[in-house]
This record gives structure tokens, sequence and C-alpha cells, in this order.
């Protein structure tokens, strides 16, 4: 068998009651009775038993988080930016992978909560369909949206305004003189999609010049071609998001196309590549490290019981401009 805490207890000389106090953090052990038992189990090698723990205390100092498609930039970096915070805090992050399926986001949600999760992150991969698997968590353990969000479930959420973000881009496009724009974006089965179509259309007022397909580089090349048969291209581009621009732009190089000389590009998230694009791309840039110090503050105010109204956050991004514009 291995060590015990009953074996650093007799070493240390304390009780196991203390032995225990001592090694979980708890208040009460005199200091001198504290160095004696870490000492003990660092000799002793003691490792332990983290199941036990759990079930003495009902918390296993885990948090789940689901994602639409972990290979999507954007959410590789806001999950690193949320484990990053949970290891400050002594917390060890459980992911799952939707793959943009409902039915596969409620699956791993069930299997988030077989594994008893303290809390969960979730990035909804529809506005409507996501639904069932947010209302079946929340009916257990302290849940957040972050980034997406499904519509009319009345639970916290954290992300940036994205119709501000698209103003930001329209405002800039147009003092650069561009008075022909078109958005390739995403269908709308997302709120992120459907924010930035609607603040594109409001943004633009008397235009409804849109190409949507999918959050991806393959759409944004398909959407490039679109836009390169018809007889003339417009001044500029507003994509829904990064991937979508770097397809662009790489589509319109291959056709001899000059950006930003014969048509301004613009992108959303400031994803790590867009900086290294050919040009430069201009985009929004998400605030993703005070995105996920916002959500894991609010998990940690449900699970403490200080806080029990859900809240909205919605962030103000940042325009980024580089060589693209």
């Amino acid at each position: 068998m291995g060590v015990t805490i009953h074996d650093v207890a007799a070493r240390a000389g304390v009780s196991v009651a203390t032995a225990s106090r001592a090694l979980s953090g708890q208040r009460g052990v005199r200091a001198a009775n504290r160095d004696k038992v870490l000492a003990a189990a660092r000799e002793l090698d003691y490792e332990p038993n983290v199941v036990a723990a759990s079930l003495r205390s009902r918390t296993t100092h885990t948090i789940g988080m689901v994602v639409p498609r972990i290979s999507n930039p954007f959410f590789a970096t806001l999950v690193e930016s949320i484990e990053k915070q949970l290891h400050d805090g002594q917390r060890s992050l459980l992911l799952a992978n939707s793959h943009y399926e409902p039915e596969v986001e409620q699956r791993q949600v069930r299997a988030l909560l077989d594994r008893r999760v303290d809390a969960l992150i979730m990035i909804p991969c529809h506005r409507e369909r996501s639904g069932e698997a947010l209302t079946t968590a929340a009916a257990r353990i302290p849940v957040i949206q972050l980034d997406l969000r499904v519509d009319g479930f009345a639970g916290s959420w954290v992300g940036v305004d994205n119709e501000a973000g698209v103003w930001q881009v329209v405002r800039h496009l147009t003092e650069r003189g561009a008075r022909r724009l078109v958005f390739v974006g995403a269908q709308p089965t997302d709120s992120a999609a459907q924010a930035r179509l609607d603040g594109f259309r409001r943004a633009v007022g008397d235009g409804d010049d849109v190409l949507l397909g999918d959050f991806s580089k393959e759409w944004g090349q398909q959407a490039a071609r679109r836009l390169l048969e018809r007889d003339s291209l417009p001044d500029g581009i507003v994509c829904g998001n990064d991937t979508i621009a770097l397809g662009v732009l790489g589509e319109l190089a291959n056709s001899g196309v000059r950006v930003p000389e014969d048509v301004l590009v613009a992108g959303f998230d400031d994803i790590p590549y867009a900086e290294l694009a050919q040009p430069a791309l201009t985009t929004v840039r998400q605030p993703q490290e005070q995105i996920a110090a916002e959500a894991v503050r609010g998990l940690d105010a449900r699970l403490s019981g200080d806080e029990t109204t859900p809240r909205s956050i919605a962030i103000t991004p940042d325009l980024i401009i580089r060589s693209s514009t």
C-alpha cells in the first residue's frame, strides 16, 4: 500500500485531523505543526487521494468547458486564457468539443456533469438548439455562456459587443474613402454571426450586399471568387471573422488584386495569424484575457453564493488598423 495520511501524521507527531487541515491549507493549524506536516509529506513522498478529498468536500476543483471547434484559432486562444485564470486559482479545466453539432454538445455536457465538474463554461454552438444542453447543466451547477449565447436563455454571459466592433470597421473604411461595401460572413446560426450581420446592415443603412457561408478560410476563398466574377469589385470587404478574411486575402492575391490599393479588407477577432497575413490584416480585437477574467470571476461569485442574479457583460472591442486598409 502507498503512503497514507496516517503515516504523515505519525511522522510529524500530530493527529490525523491536524495533518489533514495542514495539507488542505485550512486555518487553525499552528505554523510549527504545519511545517512539520509538510516536511513529513515531502519526506514520505505522500500523494493525497484526490477522489476521496473531492467526495469529502463535494468539490472536484475542475471546471468544464465546451467549445464549438477547438481548431478555430480564436477559440483555441480563448481556452488558453480561461485555463490560465483557473490555474491561478489551482483549478483544472476539462475541455470538450461540440463540432458545431447541438447533439454532440448535449452529450459532451452530460459527460462533464458525470465527471462532477464544479461549474461549466460554454460557448454554445447554436442560437436556439443549444438551449437544451444549457438548461440541463444549469439545473445542476453554475453555468456561464462565453462569447456566444442562446436566444432567450436567462443565464449569465460574457463576450464582446459585436455590433459595436462592426460599426468601428465600417466607419474606418468609409473614412478611407470606401463607398461600396460588402459583408462576407457566416449564416446566423450562432449569436456572433447574427450580431455582426446586424451590425453591418445597421452601419451601412442603405445597402444589403452580403455573402453568407461559414466561419472558414475555404468560405472566404469561395466568396472572393464570387466577388471577382462581378463586373467590378467593391471598395471594401468586411469579413465576419479573421479566418474568412485570410481566405479572401489569399484568393485576391492569387488573382492579382492588390490590397489595399484595389480593395480594402478587414476582419474580426484578431487571431494570431492576422498580423502575419500579407498584407497584415486590419481587424477587431477581442480582449480575450479580460473576457476570461470576467467569466471566471462570475463563476467564482456563483460558486461562493455571492452572486445569484444572472449578469450579461458586453465588452467593447478595439479596432486594430493594419496594412490591409
